[in-house]
C-alpha cells in the first residue's frame, strides 16, 4: 500500500475505513508516528504486536478523538485525569486510568489499567473523528517502528521500518519529536511514569500537588523499559568534560564514530559531528531523526554529550539513557 496524503479528506476517509475493517494504518501525531489498529478489536491489535515484534503483555496507548471517547475505555475517571485533560488535551499527555472490563484487553496487554491520549495533530484528529463515525471508539497506536528501536517522526521512517505494504498516512514531520509523557492517575498521588516535552513542574502545577515516586506498584506503561529507543549504532553518553577528554586523545580520524554535542570537537579531531541544539524543544524535535540519519550513514558508535540536568531536558535525557542501555 502507498504513502497517502494526510491533507486530503478522501485519503483520511480511506485510512479510517481501513481501521474500521481491522487493518493496520500508520498515522502521524505531534509526538511520533503511530502504528494503529482499532482498540476494540483484539485480533486487529494482535497484528500490531506481531508487526513490531512487541511482547503482547506490553501495553499500548489508545488514541481517542475526545474525552467522551476516552470514557468508553475507563472504569473510573479520577479527578487528576480530569485536571490534566482540561489543561493538556488535545496534546502530548497520556493518562493511565482503570480499564473498563470487556474492552481493549489486548491493547492493554491484559492489564487492568489503560493508557489514553487525545493527540493534537490535525490529521490524527481528523482520522480519529472519521473512524469514530464508523464505529471505532479509539485507535491503539504505539510508535510505528520495530520494538525497542528508534521511533519514527516522518512517513519515510515508517516505510523504512515496515516496507511499502503498510498504509501510511503522511502528516509531515512530527512537531515535538519524542513520545508523550505518561501520568499514572490510578493512585491518590499521580506519578510521572515517562517524561515528555512537558516538564514535571507544569504537570504538578495543574494537579496542585507534587508528583509521587514511581515505586514498585506502578502499572505497566509503554516506553518504560530500561533499554529502548535504540539505533543500530551503539550510543555512549559522556559528561561534557569526559567528552572533551575523549576527543582530545584522537590523533587520527576516528572512523565510524559520530559526535552529537552542542560544542564542536577540537580543531584537528576528525569525527562526524552533528550539532545538538541548545534548546530542549529543538533537540527533542530532531533527536530520533538524527539517530536514524547517523544509522543511514553507517556510523558504528554515537558519542552523545549529556544534556543539562534541568526539568526542560528530562524527556530528551530519558530517551538517550534508554538508547544507551540497549
Amino acid at each position: 500500500m502507498p504513502v497517502i496524503n494526510g491533507g486530503d479528506e478522501r485519503q483520511i476517509d480511506r485510512a479510517a475505513r481501513a481501521l474500521a475493517g481491522g487493518d493496520l494504518v500508520a498515522l502521524p501525531t505531534e509526538t511520533v508516528y503511530g502504528l494503529g489498529a482499532r482498540a476494540d478489536d483484539d485480533a486487529a491489535v494482535a497484528r500490531i504486536f506481531r508487526a513490531k515484534g512487541r511482547p503482547s503483555d506490553h501495553p499500548l496507548i489508545v488514541h481517542v478523538a475526545d474525552q467522551k471517547s476516552a470514557l468508553a475505555f475507563a472504569a473510573r475517571w479520577p479527578d487528576s485525569a480530569q485536571r490534566l485533560v482540561q489543561a493538556f488535551w488535545p496534546g502530548p499527555v497520556t493518562l493511565i486510568v482503570p480499564r473498563r472490563t470487556g474492552i481493549a484487553e489486548a491493547a492493554a496487554g491484559g492489564h487492568r489499567t489503560i493508557g489514553l491520549r487525545c493527540p493534537s495533530h490535525p490529521v490524527a484528529h481528523a482520522l480519529l473523528v472519521g473512524a469514530a463515525a464508523l464505529g471505532v471508539p479509539g485507535v491503539a497506536a504505539p510508535s510505528a517502528n520495530r520494538f525497542g528501536r528508534v521511533s519514527p517522526t516522518r512517513a519515510e521512517h515508517v516505510v523504512g521500518e515496515f516496507g511499502p505494504e503498510l498504509l501510511v498516512l503522511d502528516g509531515g514531520a512530527s512537531a515535538l519529536g519524542i513520545e508523550s509523557c505518561i501520568v499514572d492517575c490510578t493512585r491518590a498521588v499521580p506519578v510521572l511514569l515517562r517524561p515528555g516535552v512537558l516538564d514535571r513542574g507544569a504537570i504538578a502545577s495543574v494537579l496542585g500537588q507534587r508528583l509521587g515516586d514511581r515505586g514498585d506498584s506502578a502499572p505497566p506503561a509503554p516506553g518504560t523499559l530500561d533499554a529502548h529507543y535504540a539505533p543500530l549504532a551503539r550510543v555512549r553518553l559522556f559528561s561534557p568534560a569526559d567528552l572533551r577528554n575523549a576527543l582530545a586523545g584522537f590523533n587520527q580520524p576516528k572512523l565510524g564514530v559520530a559526535v552529537y554535542s552542542p560544542t564542536e570537537p577540537p580543531a584537528g579531531v576528525e569525527v562526524d559531528w552533528q550539532p545538538m541544539p541548545t534548546d530542549a524543544g529543538r533537540a527533542a524535535h530532531e533527536l530520533f531523526a538524527v539517530l536514524r540519519a547517523l544509522d543511514d550513514r553507517g556510523v558504528r558508535e554515537v558519542w552523545v554529550e549529556q544534556p543539562p540536568d534541568s526539568p526542560q531536558w528530562e524527556g530528551v535525557r530519558d530517551r538517550l539513557r534508554r538508547a544507551a542501555a540497549s
